[in-house]
């Protein structure tokens, strides 16, 4: 794991995380549809954990609200700058740690746990396997688990089409274009059916499959020269639709949201 902390440190200390969700229309979307499915299973006195909290967008989001949120974070950047942002009246912890090992958290603690980020970054089967007992174990029977993952699908349309590396990316797949998952192209990807392949040997029961941000990175210079209003409208279709399962694989981002049995 050590070559793959330096990698990602030196990723994220030359890209500005924290900006990544509100800096435009098209990367809002993003953020607006993965809180409202949040919002959607928060309860009053809901205890959150967010696994590879980033700069802090989310659970800071929370612990403003009133709720309490532990946040586990493994870039040292990132870290400094949600703690620099968490003021006396919120009651949030946030500590440096990695998804595979959770051991300072007991069994059975959290309502909600959020994943939005640890998935983007495992490679090994073992590791990802892992990361998600790991994510299961602290939360409690019927609470509610939010797996964030990248499509292949999008990466072929944004950064193989709009992007102009169609044939690199071509020669890294194999032949159905199955992108493989290298640490050194910094992001891990699945197809839909994968993911949910994977996430049936374990101990959760599926409630939603949400494409996040849907098709935003691909049209966004479309959507960001939308008006508010329009924006809005578009917004309102999007939250709509972000469930149908013809449109989810070229979704940027996929939401896996499930429950804990028990």
């Amino acid at each position: 794991m050590r070559e793959v902390d330096d990698i990602l440190n030196n990723y994220y200390n030359n890209y500005d995380e924290d900006s990544r969700l509100i800096k435009d229309k098209a990367h809002k979307i993003e953020y607006i549809t993965t809180t409202t499915y949040i919002d959607n299973y928060l309860k009053k006195d809901d205890r959150i954990l967010e696994i590879g909290a980033g700069t802090g967008r989310y659970c800071l989001h929370y612990a403003k609200e009133g709720y309490k949120v532990d946040a586990i974070e493994l870039v040292k950047k990132n870290l400094e700058e949600l703690k620099s942002k968490i003021t006396e009246d919120m009651d949030i912890k946030a500590i440096q740690g990695n998804a595979l090992n959770l051991e300072m958290y007991y069994d059975n603690t959290f309502d909600i746990t959020l994943v939005l980020g640890p998935m983007y970054h495992l490679y090994d089967e073992d590791e990802i396997d892992q990361a998600i007992k790991e994510a299961i174990r602290v939360t409690k029977p019927k609470g509610k688990i939010f797996f964030a993952y990248i499509t292949d699908d999008s990466v072929v349309l944004k950064y193989g089409i709009k992007s102009g590396n169609i044939r690199r990316l071509q020669d890294l797949c194999d032949e159905n274009w199955n992108i493989p998952k290298l640490k050194e192209e910094v992001f891990a990807t699945y197809k839909v059916s994968d993911f949910q392949k994977m996430m049936d040997r374990y101990n959760v029961n599926k409630l939603n499959d949400v494409a996040t941000d849907g098709v935003s990175q691909i049209l966004s210079e479309s959507i960001n020269s939308l008006n508010d209003e329009e924006f809005n409208s578009y917004v309102d279709y999007h939250i709509k639709n972000c469930e149908r399962k013809d449109l989810i694989g070229y979704s940027g981002h996929v939401l896996y949201i499930c429950e804990k049995e028990g």
